[in-house]
C-alpha cells in the first residue's frame, strides 16, 4: 500500500512542442489557511522562463512570468493542473489502489500515471523522470477488461496477485474519457483509449459511440479517430489519442485545456451559469490561432449534440489542444445519444443560445454572430445537418454493428420533434 504522507508541494513538468522528453516548468504548492481553505500557488522556474521555446501552462490564467500565481478555487487547483489529473474513473482506480478513504488533490496528481492527458506531469524530484516508453498492447485487452469489471463491481482484492493486477491497471489508466472503464493501449499506429462496455449498459455503448463519431464526421464535424474491436466476445471502443503523435524517438505531446478550464468554471452548481457554448466560443477565440474556423467548428458540434440528444455535452467534453505553440479546438469526442422521453423540450448541458440550454434550432442560431457566422450561414449548417442526421443515423448505426434492438432503443434520440418547435411555444426547462 502506498504511504499516506501527502507532500504539500511538487514540481510541474511539461513536454515542449517538438520534444519527447519533459522539462521542469514550475513548482506547485497546496496548503490550507487558518480557515482550512485550500490555497494553491504556482511559480515558474527561472531556468524555464529563460528557455526560448518555453510555453505557458495556461495562456490566460498562468502566463509566462516570474510572479507567484495563487488560487482558492477548485480545492486550490488551477484548471490546467486539474485537466492533467484523473477523471472520475481514474480517481476510482487510484482510491482502490491507495486504499485510503480520503485523498486530496495533490494525492491525485502525484499518483496519476505518465499517460495522463496533455503535456504536463508531476513529481517530487526537481528533475523529471524519463518518459514512459512501454505501454500495454492491444493483446492485453482481455485482462484489462476483466480488471475493469472487478473495479466496476467493487470486488475485494483477495490476494497480492489481484492487488498487483489492479496496480497494473492504474499504470495504464488515463484522465480522458469521463467515467467509463478504460485503459490506454498501444498498437503499431500509436496510442488508443480503450473504452469498455459495462455489464449494466442499456445498449451497446461501444458501438453506439463509435457510430456517433462516424455520423458526426459525415455531418462535417472533426472527430477523434475510432474503431470497435471484439475482445473475448465483448466489444471495446478504441479512440485514437489526438494529444499524442508517434515518432521514432517517442511520443510528441499536445498541451490540453478542457472547456471547463477555458470557462474558468467548476463541476459543481456554483459556476453552472458559465457552462455555455456562447461563452466558450469567446474564450476559444482568445487563444485560437484560427478563431474563425474553430468558432464555426464549435457551432457544428453544438448543433450535432442537439440533433442526437447528447445531454452529456458538459465542458470537460470539449478541449483546446496545442501540439505546436499554437492552440486550436480539439477533435470532438464522447458523443453519446440519449433517448429521452420528452418530445417537446430537451436541454443540453451547456447554454447554446438566447433560450438557455434548449436544444432547439431557433435557439442554436440565435447567437450565431458570436460564432462568427451570419444568420443565413448558421441556418444552412443546421438544416443540412438535420437532414443528414435524420436520414443517415440508422444506416450508420447498423453499418457500424449496432443491433436492430439497440437502434430501436436509441431511435428517440435523433431530431426529436421539439428541435423545430417555435421558441414561443417551448415548455419551460425541467
Amino acid at each position: 500500500m502506498i504511504s499516506r504522507v501527502t507532500p504539500t508541494e511538487c514540481f510541474v513538468y511539461i513536454t515542449l512542442p517538438g520534444q519527447t522528453a519533459p522539462v521542469t516548468a514550475a513548482r506547485f504548492e497546496l496548503t490550507k489557511d487558518r480557515r482550512d481553505v485550500a490555497i494553491g500557488r504556482l511559480v515558474y522556474g527561472r531556468s524555464y522562463l529563460a528557455r526560448a521555446e518555453a510555453v505557458p501552462i495556461d495562456p490566460i490564467e498562468l502566463r509566462l512570468a516570474g510572479q507567484t500565481y495563487e488560487t482558492v478555487g477548485m480545492k486550490g487547483l488551477f484548471g490546467a493542473l486539474r485537466d492533467a489529473g484523473p477523471d472520475y474513473w481514474g480517481r476510482r482506480v487510484i482510491e482502490r489502489h491507495v486504499g485510503a478513504a480520503q485523498l486530496n488533490e495533490m494525492d491525485y496528481l502525484l499518483h496519476s500515471p505518465d499517460d495522463r492527458a496533455g503535456a504536463l506531469g508531476f513529481g517530487l524530484n526537481q528533475q523529471p523522470p524519463a518518459p514512459k516508453r512501454d505501454f500495454n498492447k492491444t493483446l492485453s485487452l482481455p485482462r484489462l477488461q476483466k480488471i475493469a469489471d472487478a473495479i466496476v463491481d467493487e470486488e475485494d482484492r483477495p490476494d497480492d496477485a489481484e492487488a498487483a493486477q489492479v496496480e497494473e491497471l492504474l499504470l495504464v489508466v488515463t484522465s480522458m474519457g469521463g467515467a467509463r472503464p478504460k485503459a490506454v493501449v498501444e498498437d503499431t499506429d500509436g496510442l488508443w483509449i480503450a473504452k469498455f462496455n459495462r455489464k449494466d449498459d442499456k445498449w451497446n455503448s461501444a458501438r453506439a459511440e463509435h457510430a456517433m463519431l462516424v455520423l458526426a464526421r459525415a455531418c462535417g464535424v472533426t472527430t477523434a479517430e475510432s474503431k470497435v474491436i471484439v475482445v473475448g466476445g465483448r466489444d471495446v471502443l478504441m479512440v485514437k489519442r489526438f494529444d499524442r503523435e508517434q515518432t521514432q524517438g517517442g511520443y510528441l505531446r499536445a498541451r490540453m485545456l478542457s472547456g471547463l478550464t477555458l470557462l474558468r468554471a467548476e463541476e459543481g452548481h456554483d459556476t453552472r451559469d458559465r457552462w455555455s457554448y456562447v461563452l466558450l466560443v469567446e474564450e476559444l477565440r482568445r487563444i485560437s490561432a484560427n478563431p474563425r474556423a474553430d468558432a464555426a467548428e464549435l457551432f457544428r458540434r453544438m448543433c450535432f449534440n442537439a440533433l442526437i440528444s447528447n445531454t452529456d455535452d458538459h465542458p470537460r467534453n470539449h478541449a483546446a489542444v496545442a501540439m505546436t505553440p499554437d492552440w486550436k479546438l480539439s477533435p470532438a469526442y464522447d458523443l453519446t445519444p440519449t433517448p429521452l422521453i420528452s418530445e417537446e423540450r430537451r436541454d443540453l448541458a451547456m447554454i447554446c443560445g438566447d433560450a438557455g440550454r434548449y436544444a432547439n434550432a431557433e435557439n442554436i442560431v440565435s447567437q450565431s454572430m458570436r460564432f462568427l457566422l451570419e444568420k443565413d450561414q448558421a441556418e444552412k449548417i443546421v438544416s443540412d445537418m438535420e437532414e443528414q442526421v435524420r436520414n443517415k443515423w440508422y444506416e450508420v448505426a447498423r453499418r457500424e454493428g449496432l443491433s436492430e434492438a439497440d437502434c430501436n432503443t436509441i431511435s428517440r434520440s435523433f431530431v426529436y420533434p421539439g428541435f423545430r418547435l417555435p421558441m414561443s411555444r417551448a415548455a419551460p426547462p425541467a
